[in-house]
């Protein structure tokens, strides 16, 4: 069998690609903002770049190549659609990184940006994996304390998102209208919604209840599948009562856990770098800018095991 670099088209492709792999890191990364991927990785990207196309043109696998870059699709998400034109630039552009974004259910309790909304076809259309979140009840630091009195406070004030609003009983409420909004959206059944629990220094039982209640009611309808979005500090308790959920539910599958954290992130590690072998997609750096195709955006980068981190169907890509 012929070794690739042997091979004389399979010299002349890998000669293509460590020239243009060297002429984006000399240039620090021409679609991108510098600065974010250390030497070592660039060299080890750049590797398995070559052992892809060495491997392509003589029909050989290249299994050190694949497990280089599988797992590792970068993705990011913000807070307001940032519109078709630039969306398909986004995507269309020579070297472009990221082959995700996250796509928020519009008027969610605590989202209520509705900028969203009816562009999962588009998206599919251009190419974007897409990972659905739903932001739901979130503490703000504080314990919720959801008398009666204070409830009906929130009740005439047309309040949908509060600290006092978290219970067991807000949490299926909150689910169905996740489940209403997604199906709305025209996302295929067993989807994953991640459902998005900001940091909490001290995490009260009224979360918990709420958090697991969301998750149970998802997988009672089954629909769709819950998911979470989750700092590293909470990461470890979410996941158990996730999981012990899944479990009670009699599915033997993992639930899909997106961990926030920025210590130690490069865009060529993998999610399981954050330090939880349960992580299945990793933010690691929030509120930046980046540019592609001359648009510059800002951002949250993250790292994904999927290609489309809620299609239940593309797992490992």
């Amino acid at each position: 069998m012929a070794h690739p670099f042997r091979h004389p088209i399979a010299r002349g492709a890998v000669a293509f690609v460590v020239g243009i792999a060297g002429v984006a890191i000399a240039c620090g990364r021409a679609t991108t903002e510098p600065g974010v991927q250390t030497e070592e990785s660039k060299v080890a990207d750049v590797a398995a770049q070559v052992a892809q196309v060495a491997a392509a043109v003589t029909g050989q696998k290249s299994p050190m190549a694949d497990a280089q870059t599988a797992g590792k699709h970068l993705g990011f998400d913000t807070h307001t659609y940032p519109g078709d034109k630039t969306m398909q630039a986004w995507k269309a552009a020579p070297g472009a990184p990221y082959r995700w974004v996250g796509y928020y259910l519009p008027n969610a309790p605590c989202h209520k940006d509705d900028s969203w909304s009816g562009k999962r076809q588009k998206l599919v259309d251009m190419g974007w994996g897409l990972a659905v979140v739903y932001v739901g009840q979130q503490t703000w630091g504080r314990t919720p304390r959801p008398t009666p009195k204070r409830l009906a406070q929130l009740a005439k004030a047309g309040k949908s998102c509060d600290a006092d609003l978290i219970s067991a009983e807000r949490g299926r409420t909150d689910a169905d209208d996740a489940i209403a909004t997604t199906l709305k959206e025209g996302f295929p059944e067993r989807s994953i919604v991640f459902l998005d629990i900001e940091r909490m220094e001290n995490m009260p039982q009224a979360m918990r209840d709420y958090y697991r209640a969301w998750a149970k009611r998802l997988l009672e309808d089954g629909r769709f599948r819950p998911g979470v979005y989750v700092h590293k500090f909470n990461a470890e308790a979410v996941y158990a009562d996730l999981k012990a959920e899944f479990a009670a539910a009699g599915i033997n599958e993992e639930p899909r856990i997106w961990v926030a954290s920025g210590r130690g992130f490069e865009e060529g590690k993998a999610p399981q770098d954050v330090g939880f072998a349960f992580a299945g997609v990793w933010q690691g750096m929030i509120d930046v800018a980046r540019t592609v195709a001359d648009i510059k955006l800002p951002l949250d980068v993250n790292v994904s095991t999927w290609e489309s981190p809620s299609d239940p169907d593309r797992v490992g890509e």
